[in-house]
């Protein structure tokens, strides 16, 4: 298994251009499945949690070629069923958690779907509910075999309906979407998620002669039509890894630009960095932050400490929650970071504290991080990643500390982040790759 060395205490100097955007690669290429016509997507990021799905997608029977660096055709205009029953299908769609989103399109244009359940990150329970609640009001019933591992869904035909989801869950509105803009009439999604990630997925849906309506609300209106055509589409810069460069400037006292990174899709996140004093300029359509020798956070109006909790968009995106936790230790104040959606992604702030950071855990949703304001640097360390978020936060915590840290794992953070290590050490990071 790889790893990470690195030689912390390094000052970085250059500029950084974000990937695509994972999550919105995931949907967008699932949603390929949707026409028989191809379908081109651009600024894909060549991650490991994206090469597994195309090759899942491949092995389906969809015909994909690679004509650039980023860039994929796919056409599913001949889908081996058989295929769904081997041994090679459950494995790689047990493995990758966006895997889910096969079977939205499955079921709007062949009536049936299965699909294992779907791995990824260990960051406490997922429920699948909203996805399989949102096919059985379209009119799909399913079937959980626990002895197996697989769900199985299928319908006669798909139906428009009104809904009001049970949690603005951003996969199960994606698989949601992709189920009804095949279905007869109209369906109507309350409380649907409406990241940008989601917003791109209907943009490219309506490009390929979808009728969806409400587009970066709640409150999505779909007319279901009888067929689908190819399209081009492009995937947006990947927002998770711009805020995880934002933190990586701060927590390592560098001067870095973004470039590219479509400021206006960046919602809350640079805000949310700028109240714990990191200065973060826009330049056109760029950020720029600069060497900052020491950041304060800022405490709430009435003097009470400041709180940064995630929220479903345009509030924070859990994503970076762990990148801001990590900030946080070298700023000068404290802060809570409250992660309310997943019970188990405060859990590698032990190894923060095992390199000497000031942090506790109040319970497995909430920790206080008292800030040392660069007064007491980090300790190198040895430690192994348990997600991918985590991993980019001990990534950056790594650089910081002076001395030498090993990260175990990384095939994680390789899942998100596209050859992070040859990025940095361009800006003058010290990583090898063992």
């Amino acid at each position: 298994m790889s790893k990470f060395i690195i030689t912390g205490g390094k000052r970085l100097k250059g500029e950084l251009q974000p990937q695509g955007a994972k999550n919105e690669a995931l949907q967008v290429i699932c949603a390929c499945l949707l026409t028989r016509e191809q379908v081109t997507i651009s600024n894909v990021p060549e991650i490991l949690d994206v090469i597994k799905l195309i090759e899942l997608l491949q092995g389906m029977g969809v015909r994909v070629t690679h004509p650039a660096h980023g860039t994929f055709t796919f056409q599913a205009s001949d889908i081996d069923f058989s295929y769904f029953e081997t041994e090679d299908f459950y494995q790689k769609a047990v493995s990758l958690r966006g895997s889910i989103m096969i079977l939205g399109p499955l079921l709007a244009v062949y009536g049936c779907g299965i699909i294992p359940k779907p791995g990824g990150d260990k960051i406490g329970r997922r429920r699948l509910d909203t996805h399989f609640l949102g096919f059985e009001k379209l009119g799909a019933t399913f079937d959980y075999n626990s002895a197996e591992g697989y769900f199985r869904a299928s319908t006669e035909k798909l139906k428009g309906c009104y809904m009001l989801l049970d949690e603005a869950s951003v996969t199960g509105t994606a698989n949601i979407i992709m189920a009804a803009v095949l279905a007869e009439g109209v369906t109507t999604i309350y409380n649907a998620a409406c990241e940008p990630y989601i917003q791109q997925l209907c943009i490219m849906l309506n490009s390929m002669g979808a009728r969806i309506s409400g587009i970066a609300s709640n409150l999505l209106t779909i007319e279901g039509v009888k067929e689908l055509h190819g399209c081009s589409h492009r995937c947006l810069p990947d927002m998770i890894e711009v805020g995880s460069y934002i933190g990586l400037a701060a927590m390592t006292r560098s001067e870095i630009t973004i470039k590219d990174v479509n400021i206006r899709q960046l919602g809350i996140i640079p805000d949310a960095f700028r109240r714990l004093g990191i200065r973060i300029d826009e330049r056109g359509d760029d950020l720029y932050i600069p060497r900052q020798e020491h950041y304060m956070i800022e405490n709430f109006i009435d003097g009470s400490i400041l709180s940064i909790a995630d929220a479903p968009w345009p509030g924070l995106t859990p994503d970076l929650l762990s990148v801001f936790l990590v900030v946080a230790t070298q700023a000068r104040g404290s802060v809570l970071i409250h992660q309310k959606m997943f019970e188990s992604r405060l859990f590698f702030v032990d190894k923060l504290i095992d390199m000497g950071a000031k942090i506790i855990l109040c319970d497995p949703h909430r920790a206080t991080v008292i800030g040392q304001n660069h007064e007491s640097q980090l300790r190198a360390t040895q430690m192994t990643t348990p997600d991918i978020r985590a991993g980019i936060a001990l990534l950056i915590a790594a650089l910081s500390a002076q001395g030498v840290s090993t990260i175990h794992n990384i095939d994680q953070i390789d899942r998100g982040y596209e050859h992070i290590d040859e990025k940095l050490n361009a800006l003058g990071a010290d990583i090898v790759r063992v």
